[in-house]
C-alpha cells in the first residue's frame, strides 16, 4: 500500500453522477410528471413544489428513487388539492419503477482510473440512497471489484467521513474523497481533515448546490476523472 503521497492511504469516490450517470433519470422522469399535471401549473411551478416536497421528506424517506416518487405523488395530490386521478399516480408510480431498472452508464475514465488505483490505496465507495438500489447499480457497473470496501449511508456529513476513514483508513487526514457533489462529497469531507477533490457532473441536483470552498487547502477541482493519477502524482 502506498502511503507517500502526503501520506495519502484511502480515496473515497461518490457514486451517482461521479462513476455513473444518475440525475438525467430524475430530469427526465421530472419532465413526465410536469407533463403529466401541466393542466395544474407551468413546469418551474411544478418543480419548485415538487423539490420542497423533496427536501421535506429526506428526514423519513432519505435520498433515493422511492423517496422522489413518494415526493411526486405528494406533490400532485397538493397541487391537485386531492383530486389526481388514480391513473396519474399510476404512471408516477410506473416511472419511478423504470428507473430503478434503468440500465447503469458508466461515466468516462472511471474504469480505467480506479485499474490504475486499485492496489496502490484502499478505494472505498461512500454513497447515499437506497441500499437496494445503490446495491444493484454497483454489480450493474461492473466496477465493485475495484474498491475495498463500500457504504451506503443515509446521509454525508463531517461524523460520516471521520468514522469511515477511521474504519476504512489511516483516519481521514490520511484520506481523499472524490465527487460531484460540494455539499455531500467535498465541504464535510474537507470539514474533516480530509482532502475534497470536486469533479463537476453537468446536472446537479439544486439541493446540492453549495458554494466551492476555493479557499480550503485541501480542496482541489478537476475537469473530469481522468486527471486524478496526475493531481495524486503532483501532491506526492
Amino acid at each position: 500500500m502506498n502511503s507517500s503521497n502526503n501520506k495519502l492511504s484511502t480515496i473515497g469516490f461518490d457514486a451517482d453522477d461521479t462513476l455513473w450517470q444518475n440525475e438525467q433519470f430524475f430530469r427526465m422522469t421530472e419532465k413526465h410528471f410536469a407533463e403529466l399535471l401541466a393542466e395544474h401549473g407551468e413546469p418551474e411551478h411544478l418543480m419548485s413544489r415538487l423539490l420542497e416536497a423533496e427536501k421535506r421528506n429526506l428526514g423519513t424517506y432519505g435520498f433515493g428513487i422511492k423517496g422522489f416518487t413518494l415526493s411526486m405523488i405528494e406533490t400532485a395530490i397538493d397541487i391537485t388539492d386531492g383530486r389526481v386521478p388514480a391513473r396519474v399516480i399510476e404512471q408516477i408510480l410506473a416511472a419511478g419503477r423504470e428507473m430503478l431498472a434503468h440500465p447503469i452508464e458508466t461515466l468516462p475514465h472511471v474504469h480505467d482510473t480506479l485499474e490504475a488505483l486499485a492496489g496502490r490505496y484502499r478505494l472505498v465507495l461512500i454513497t447515499k440512497g437506497d441500499l437496494f438500489d445503490q446495491e444493484r447499480k454497483l454489480a450493474q457497473s461492473g466496477l465493485g471489484d475495484f474498491f475495498n470496501a463500500v457504504e451506503i449511508v443515509s446521509d454525508k456529513s463531517r461524523p460520516t467521513y471521520e468514522r469511515i476513514f477511521a474504519r476504512h483508513g489511516d483516519g481521514a487526514e490520511r484520506a481523499m474523497m472524490v465527487g460531484n457533489s460540494l455539499k455531500s462529497d467535498i465541504v464535510p469531507a474537507i470539514e474533516a481533515g480530509s482532502w475534497g477533490v470536486y469533479v463537476p457532473h453537468d446536472l446537479t441536483w439544486a439541493y446540492e448546490r453549495v458554494e466551492e470552498p476555493s479557499a480550503a487547502a485541501r480542496f482541489r477541482k478537476l475537469p473530469h476523472l481522468g486527471e486524478l493519477s496526475e493531481l495524486l502524482k503532483s501532491l506526492g
